[in-house]
């Protein structure tokens, strides 16, 4: 009798769960190749077990092509946005603007004030950062919806120590004047603790099995009496040590980001799709299984996987371009069985997602605000009627500069004879296939 291999022997193990798995995924924009929002939006619904996708922004676009899908999202506040909303009228109506124009259509779940603002954010964002959280969730619940909870992800540079895990604890000087009344925050509004645990980036070839969930020896934290197999249950346990020490052992991890890059650069050895493929099988099963951790027995963690699609703007290495689990043709890099119909045993290209004749001309992703602002006065001094983005029309919310640009640059598209060239908008245009009407604002469109 044939004997099966062990990844396929995993690959019959997590078919098991995999129908019932709640995992996520991070969408990344920094590329000029991707599909339209709302064909990926129709994509992860209809093709794969993604049921929650966070995003790195508030882009209007993608929140508007997540609508009626029923998948939960995840939204972004700038970090240069978070000293400003410290200020409670001013957060109130960042949420009437950017959260109640697109909510309960889009399921917005978690409202992320910031990315991994202690490692990246300057003081004033640092000093800012608890503040802007808990005037943000005051807004909600006085717009009533406070069901959408508030949270920031932190890279792993917020803890001193890790390893062993019973050493760990939180930088001292965070400790107690950020994090201790961040998580204090999360308590009272039962929202989670989001933290970014790579283990790519504890890699070395010296602990290469043990990063990447092959069979090892295993790490044995003496005084907390725990063995360790793998990099992840280290990294969060270390987490939750840390949290432990302050005194918030009820307060729950979710995990922001966690993936691996399956090619880099030359000498890059631990790159590869064998190693992205099998870390992330790994991180599937332990996102549904709810074996948990050494510390954390039975737990299960809200999880989003690094990345939805490789982005070939991204800057650094090659490895940074290669983290996403399709490319933008909407292929798998490689298959860990989260598309919908598929044993997990090969790749499989899916059918593109059926567009219809009509056409409309939005912003590209990248387009800066400033650009879209020229867009808009360009537009507005060369006949076109700006009434439905000013005050009281049906395009002013959500009063934001990409969104009035988006009505106004499809309507000169629409109004001039949908010629390619009048969507260009000196490279900041691009046409779309997906409506981006809501509400009661209409996008004119041409076409069969």
């Amino acid at each position: 009798m044939e004997m099966l291999s062990p990844y396929l022997i995993f690959l019959l193990l997590l078919q098991q769960f995999t129908a019932v798995t709640s995992i996520g995924v991070n969408y990344g924009t920094i590329a000029n190749n991707l599909p339209p929002p709302a064909q990926v939006a129709q994509f992860i619904k209809d093709k794969t077990i993604i049921d929650r996708v966070k995003i790195f922004d508030m882009n209007p676009d993608i929140i508007r092509g997540f609508a009626n899908t029923g998948i939960l999202l995840s939204v972004t506040v700038p970090n240069g946005d978070i000293a400003a909303l410290a200020n409670r009228r001013t957060a109130r109506r960042w949420v009437a603007s950017n959260i109640k124009p697109f909510y309960p259509q889009t399921k917005i779940n978690h409202i992320l004030v910031g990315n991994e603002v202690l490692h990246w954010g300057d003081q004033n964002m640092i000093t800012n950062l608890v503040p802007a959280m808990r005037a943000i969730h005051n807004a909600l619940k006085r717009a009533g919806v406070g069901e959408i909870k508030v949270t920031t992800p932190h890279s792993l540079i917020i803890l001193e120590r890790s390893n062993p895990p019973s050493s760990a604890k939180f930088r001292t000087g965070w400790d107690k004047n950020i994090l201790a009344p961040m998580l204090l925050f999360h308590r009272q509004s039962k929202s989670p603790f989001m933290v970014n645990p790579y283990p790519y980036f504890s890699w070395t070839p010296q602990n290469d099995r043990f990063t990447l969930f092959h069979r090892n020896h295993g790490i044995h934290d003496g005084p907390g009496g725990k063995v360790y197999t793998n990099m992840y249950d280290l990294l969060l346990d270390a987490v939750f040590t840390s949290m432990r020490k302050l005194g918030f052992l009820d307060v729950e991890i979710a995990v922001g980001e966690v993936g691996w890059p399956s090619a880099g650069d030359p000498g890059m050895t631990q790159t590869t799709v064998d190693n992205a493929r099998w870390h992330n099988l790994n991180i599937l099963k332990k996102a549904g299984s709810g074996v948990g951790t050494p510390l954390m027995p039975g737990h299960r963690f809200e999880t989003f996987i690094f990345a939805l699609f490789n982005e070939n703007l991204k800057p650094g290495s090659n490895a940074e371009r290669n983290f996403g689990l399709f490319r933008p043709d909407f292929s798998p890099v490689y298959d860990i069985g989260i598309m919908r119909g598929q044993s997990g045993g090969g790749v499989v290209k899916p059918a593109p997602v059926p567009v219809t004749g009509k056409q409309w001309c939005v912003p590209k992703a990248e387009a800066s605000d400033a650009a879209l602002q020229s867009n808009i006065d360009y537009v507005c001094n060369n006949g076109i009627n700006c009434g439905p983005i000013r005050e009281g029309g049906p395009c002013f919310d959500p009063n934001t500069v990409r969104s009035h640009a988006a009505y106004l640059m499809n309507f000169y598209y629409q109004a001039k004879g949908y010629q390619s060239y009048n969507c260009d908008f000196s490279g900041t245009g691009v046409v779309t296939f997906s409506d981006p009407s809501y509400g009661a604002c209409k996008y004119p469109t041409a076409g069969s």
